[in-house]
């Protein structure tokens, strides 16, 4: 008596091999496509304005000449906003992920607010903006200056942070905590010297991608009036200020051509603003992943 049809089992794995063929080439030509784009784009910008780098370009504040534009003002308050932006975001965030997991009971209000920060993450950056014109510009009376900017920010990258410090904090094997509890250590003591740390690589995941996402993003520093040219720079996070993306930005919508060739220039360097600081994260997260 046969248990096993030979024949059918040959025919499902030809046809699951096809399967896997297909959805592989399909796969393969998708990330083709993407890479393509990205070189074209690359290409282009680094064409336009490769030549506009030059020390006068990060020595000189904007101008209404092409040819006197520079980007030191614009450049130095994005420094100032990411100072602002990463202890904020970073500690409010990996606070809110350790309580949400290691103190927070198992209920529906719990469940009910970790969705909720799941789904803020997919808002409209322009929201985040509305939000921060309301409580940090008016209602605080900050108006355009480093700190509001630096809160509303804050707020847009904050549910990405919790979220991939939740998984990061949840990944941690229970018998490491076990371990820990069984040598004497308090939960708090677990916490910090255990699970943090193991959690570090993750957590830093997470946060390279929101922070990318904070330097990057326009429509919040809209809203709340940040300006696009100044002709000084913030002397305390009460000044005013204007960032890489609005100094870029007031140069893409010019007319005139030389002004394109700028705001790719503009574009590389915050391009190379941001390897640096993916750099020194995944510097630090490759620390402790050889540590731990």
């Amino acid at each position: 008596m046969k248990y096993v049809n030979h024949e059918s089992v040959v025919n499902r794995m030809n046809k699951r091999l096809i399967t896997n063929r297909i959805f592989k080439t399909i796969f393969f030509f998708a990330t083709l496509f993407a890479l393509v784009i990205l070189a074209i784009l690359f290409y282009r910008i680094t064409t336009q304005g490769v030549g506009y780098l030059t020390p006068e370009f990060f020595q000189n504040f904007g101008s209404r000449f092409p040819a006197k534009a520079g980007i030191k003002a614009a450049l130095v308050g994005s420094i100032w906003l990411m100072c602002v932006v990463a202890p904020v975001s970073l500690i409010l965030g990996v606070g809110t992920a350790i309580y949400l997991e290691e103190y927070a009971k198992k209920n529906k209000l719990n469940d009910f607010i970790r969705m909720n920060i799941s789904n803020l993450a997919g808002v409209p950056s322009v929201v985040f903006g509305l939000l921060g014109l309301t409580i940090f510009v008016r209602t605080l009376s900050l108006g355009n200056s480093i700190l509001a900017a630096g809160f509303t920010m804050s707020l847009l990258i904050l549910p990405v942070i919790i979220v991939g410090a939740q998984e990061a904090i949840r990944s941690v094997p229970n018998d490491v905590r076990e371990a820990s509890y069984g040598m004497g250590a308090t939960k708090w003591q677990t916490i910090i010297r255990v699970v943090l740390p193991s959690a570090i690589p993750g957590i830093l995941t997470g946060a390279i991608l929101a922070l990318s996402r904070a330097v990057g993003e326009t429509a919040p520093l809209v809203v709340i009036g940040v300006p696009v040219i100044i002709q000084f720079l913030p002397e305390n996070l009460l000044s005013q200020f204007t960032a890489l993306p609005m100094q870029i930005y007031d140069w893409a919508k010019r007319p005139q051509a030389e002004f394109q060739h700028v705001a790719a220039a503009g574009i590389l360097v915050l391009m190379m603003f941001l390897l640096i600081m993916n750099s020194i994260a995944i510097f630090i997260r490759n620390k402790f992943q050889k540590r731990y």
